[in-house]
């Protein structure tokens, strides 16, 4: 008996950990990514700070103060962009910037492949941007996917671009080339779909679209 309410309480303790511990590793990776952009403006502060009082750089010269000055600065300069972009004067600005990264050869792949996906993620799905399940990592299996635009193959057939991020961080994942009639469309925004993704399946929309078996699984008889 005594073993059997261990093992019940290890398991509700353990499902009451997971939702913390995953949102502790969003946030961390989060932390992380702004701390280090604004991690060289703090250092470099600090350096003339120790040109006048080198005792003083050596009080502030803390890994823990570093890291969360540089967390703060890389948020308000990302205000500052995003109010920045909806200023005539920063849309210039901001266009002026596209160009030129557009003109780099080995940069404007990269720039451009990351700047459409961002616009997919921040815009809500329509007509060929849309969140849809695929058979994947095999047919039987379905994943949560990001249609990010629709190719013409040779014989004419529509094959789609499927982004299809990793859980429980988005930030890494696969590119699948799909034809556009095995995709099984959901009416899931943007947003539902990240959810769905951050929280390893545990916040999402209450139905899924209907998933007919697959003509192999069917054919062995598999229920999915």
């Amino acid at each position: 008996m005594s073993k059997l309410y261990f093992k019940r309480y290890l398991l509700t303790g353990l499902l009451a950990f997971i939702p913390v511990w995953i949102t502790w590793v969003v946030f961390k990776f989060v932390f992380t990514l702004m701390a280090s952009v604004g991690a060289p403006v703090i250092n470099a502060v600090l350096g003339l700070i120790g040109l006048v009082s080198p005792r003083l750089e050596l009080e502030l010269h803390r890994d823990w103060l570093i890291s969360s000055l540089a967390f703060v600065l890389a948020i308000a300069a990302l205000y500052l962009l995003g109010l920045l972009s909806n200023l005539v004067i920063g849309r210039r600005v901001l266009g002026w910037i596209d160009d030129m990264l557009e003109r780099i050869p080995l940069v404007h792949p990269v720039y451009g492949g990351v700047k459409k996906l961002m616009t997919l993620m921040r815009n809500k799905p329509t007509g060929t941007q849309r969140v849809v399940l695929i058979g994947f990592p095999s047919r039987e299996m379905k994943s949560v996917g990001f249609v990010t635009r629709v190719l013409i193959d040779a014989s004419g057939r529509e094959i789609a671009a499927v982004y299809v991020p990793t859980t429980p961080n988005p930030t890494g994942g696969y590119l699948e080339l799909v034809p556009t009639d095995e995709l099984i469309a959901t009416d899931w925004s943007v947003d539902q779909g990240m959810a769905f993704l951050l929280s390893g399946g545990a916040v999402s929309p209450d139905t899924l679209p209907a998933i007919a078996p697959s003509p192999r699984a069917a054919d062995s008889g598999v229920q999915l």
